[in-house]
């Protein structure tokens, strides 16, 4: 049985899908080994797997993140959610779980601040219309 489990990640616009399947410890973002990435971003997804690498011993898995919608940092944000959140349905550990949470906290819980909408007849969310008393 081939073993195969979704976790999906969200910031600001940006949605990640993870698809976590047991491997040698391969990870592509949009079928592009992550390795690829500017090295700050790298090291935001690799936060994750070293955790659980301590925590778990081998990384005997492959993952396959497939990100859309919003910026550049905030896909990464999305895949590094979506990443952590798959490894702790695979590995079922509640040990990890903590230790993502202690580490970081979004790491498992999505960040939920979205835009705040604009008003009628204002040309920002908070932004007043100038007004002159003379």
């Amino acid at each position: 049985m081939n073993e195969k489990i979704i976790a999906s990640g969200k910031r600001k616009r940006a949605v990640a899908k993870a698809i976590l399947v047991k491997g040698s410890g391969k990870i592509t973002i949009n079928k592009k080994n992550y390795e690829t990435l500017q090295m700050f971003d790298k090291l935001k997804i690799q936060e994750p797997l070293k955790i659980a690498k301590e925590i778990l011993g081998e990384n005997n898995f492959d993952v396959f993140i497939f990100v859309k919608g919003g910026g550049e940092k905030s896909q990464i944000e999305a895949a590094r959610l979506a990443l952590a959140r798959a490894i702790v349905n695979f590995s079922k550990s509640k040990k990890l779980e903590n230790a993502y949470f202690d580490y970081d906290k979004t790491l498992v819980v999505a960040d939920t601040r979205r835009k705040e909408s604009n008003k009628p007849g204002d040309s920002k969310a908070r932004r007043k219309r100038q007004t002159s008393y003379r």
